[in-house]
């Protein structure tokens, strides 16, 4: 069945570091990695887009302590473990969709999603960006980490999939449902640069994960 994506974290929050670490291919690779291409400069201003339990600021805090990390997440538990786990550090934390949170204009040096947004189209993730690429401050970036379809026939399939369980389960609702969907990352870089971003590029992978920098 189906669960809304805050349901879904809410009822995993047990163990939920553990699993990432252990079970997702190559976490202990691309958490390190995505944070080392975080600014470093001190009290620089960083947004976390899904930031959950906070498993790429545990990598990034051992390069920049002083920064200032504004995340966002579905997740009241997710977010209340990753205070937990920061104590001290300069943290601002909403719980809502970051679809939905105004971002500003010019406010962030760079942003991070790591394994968040997998689960949304391309129109979807266009509107998201437009509004990430005003947040950021000139000269700003946005580094994305996730993992994605190695075909149009496998991201279509697996949007097709999800139509198919929605009608299934006789869900009619706009509510986001936990079910991964993930882009080609051909598509997602047409998204980012349709968005507004200057230059999108491929920094490293592991099989199907991904780390893309998108320059404002």
């Amino acid at each position: 069945m189906l669960e809304k994506m805050s349901d879904f974290f809410e009822a995993r929050l047990d163990g939920y570091d553990e699993h990432m670490m252990t079970n997702i291919e190559y976490a202990s690779e691309f958490y390190p990695f995505t944070a080392k291409q975080l600014p470093t400069a001190e009290n620089c201003c960083i947004l976390d887009l899904g930031c959950g339990t906070g498993l790429e600021l545990q990598e990034y805090y051992k390069l920049n302590s002083s920064a200032k990390v504004t995340g966002i997440d579905l997740s009241q538990g997710m977010l209340t473990e990753l205070q937990r786990k920061f104590v001290g550090k300069n943290i601002t934390l909403i719980l809502d969709s970051y679809f939905d949170v105004p971002l500003g204009e010019n406010v962030f040096d760079a942003a991070v999603s790591v394994e968040s947004l997998h689960h949304f189209t391309k129109e979807e993730n266009i509107s998201l960006y437009a509004k990430l690429h005003t947040a950021l401050k000139e000269n700003g970036y946005f580094i994305l980490t996730d993992y994605f379809s190695l075909s149009d026939d496998e991201e279509k399939m697996h949007r097709q999939n999800l139509i198919a369980l929605k009608t299934e389960q006789g869900i009619t609702d706009d509510e986001f449902y936990h079910y991964d969907t993930p882009l080609t990352v051909k598509h997602e870089i047409e998204a980012l640069l349709e968005a507004g971003f200057s230059n999108v590029e491929v920094l490293n992978h592991w099989g199907a994960t991904y780390t893309v920098k998108a320059v404002k």
